[in-house]
């Protein structure tokens, strides 16, 4: 009987066995069917990657450097450095257009060091671009252009160029802010994208490129003097006109040698004293009408680095008002500054609160600065005191 039992259970068993067997068969064929699908950042599809991959920074900054040009540019008054890059298979280069202007020669010095004469096809009046063509790039593969990017903010971007003549140097950072607007003149800056990458002097024409795809997305233009922040204008906005003179260039006048002034022109002489009084009176005009930061702009970077903004404000809060009672100018030897004299009558408040009127004698050497006309340095000398009733 015991025997009888022992294989009745040990029957079952099997039978048990192979029911579960074939229930996990049909199970697993039933749901083989069914694909997993994404429930959370952790867990991934099997057999699915994202379709975006980022192309790694080394392999970008390499690429991209290939295209990117030193600009040497020699006008009537000095020598200005800036950057560009190859956009076409034309041998085109796009830079700003105050890198450019007035230019007498242009010279470009590409990434393994050669050096090239070239021409501007275009420049903007009021939009800070400009076109230079080098016949010999002509074939060249040229840097990738993003003709519709528009950035957003926190987008990684990477700023190539000359800044200080120091080629191919590489600054990180991202898009700060977009839609930024501002006039230098003679140039307005619209919708311009504000990044952190620290560009300076020589950066101007060179390329910004997107982190992720390697491709120019826009031409940096401005910087300022403190901090890291920057200006670059989108490529969007501008290449249309880009390519309508690499299509048709333009005839331009006042660069590539076409205007030659001689040290005996006598006409440009007398514009350039004129344009160096000027700037002088602009100058106290912005001091009276208590536009520190205009005035400050007027000063040449030399001055500005030995003398801070708040410094340079500091001194002058207590001018009430600004008279010119004089003034003079004198093109000196080298043809490149203008020394001007002015004598001048300055209102101001005194420390036992009685308005005194100061008189000043002070000269000042006027000169271009990266095609802008700045007070260089200057000196000044009180005449009398004279209190005010």
């Amino acid at each position: 009987m015991r025997n009888k039992h022992l294989l009745s259970s040990i029957f079952i068993s099997l039978i048990l066995l192979i029911a579960a067997g074939f229930s996990f068969y049909e199970l697993n064929t039933y749901f083989s069917g069914f694909e997993v699908q994404k429930t959370s950042a952790i867990v991934q599809p099997n057999g699915k990657t994202d379709s975006t991959t980022a192309v790694d920074l080394k392999t970008v900054i390499h690429n991209s450097q290939k295209d990117v040009v030193q600009i040497t540019v020699i006008t009537q008054d000095e020598e200005v450095i800036g950057s560009g890059f190859l956009y076409n298979d034309k041998g085109d280069i796009i830079t700003n257009a105050h890198v450019v202007a007035g230019a007498r020669k242009v010279s470009v010095k590409t990434s393994d060091a050669k050096t090239y004469d070239g021409t501007v096809i275009g420049i903007g009046d009021k939009t800070d671009i400009a076109v230079v063509r080098v016949p010999e790039l002509a074939g060249v593969t040229p840097l990738k252009i993003n003709r519709t990017h528009k950035a957003e903010v926190g987008d990684q971007v990477i700023a190539l160029g000359s800044p200080l003549g120091l080629q191919n140097t590489v600054t990180t950072g991202m898009i700060s802010g977009i839609n930024r607007s501002f006039t230098i003149d003679p140039y307005e800056y619209k919708n311009m994208y504000q990044i952190t990458a620290s560009i300076t002097h020589g950066n101007s024409g060179g390329p910004l490129i997107d982190r992720e795809t390697g491709e120019a997305i826009a031409i940096n233009s401005a910087g300022t003097e403190e901090g890291n922040i920057g200006f670059s204008i989108p490529i969007i906005d501008c290449i249309d006109q880009i390519e309508s003179w690499s299509e048709n260039p333009q005839d331009v006048s006042g660069v590539n040698g076409t205007v030659d002034v001689t040290d005996g022109d006598t006409s440009d002489q007398d514009s350039f004293n004129q344009d160096a009084q000027y700037i002088v009176n602009y100058f106290y005009e912005s001091l009276a009408a208590r536009d520190y930061v205009t005035a400050y702009m007027l000063l040449g970077s030399d001055w500005q680095k030995k003398t801070s903004y708040d410094e340079f404000r500091k001194g002058y809060l207590k001018t009430l008002d600004i008279t010119i009672n004089d003034i003079s100018s004198t093109l000196l030897n080298d043809g490149r500054h203008v020394k001007v004299t002015v004598v001048i009558s300055a209102e101001e408040q005194a420390d036992d609160g009685k308005i005194v009127t100061h008189r000043y004698k002070t000269t000042y050497t006027v000169g271009y600065e990266n095609d802008q006309l700045k007070l260089l340095d200057g000196t000044g000398e009180k005449l009398d005191d004279k209190a005010k009733p």
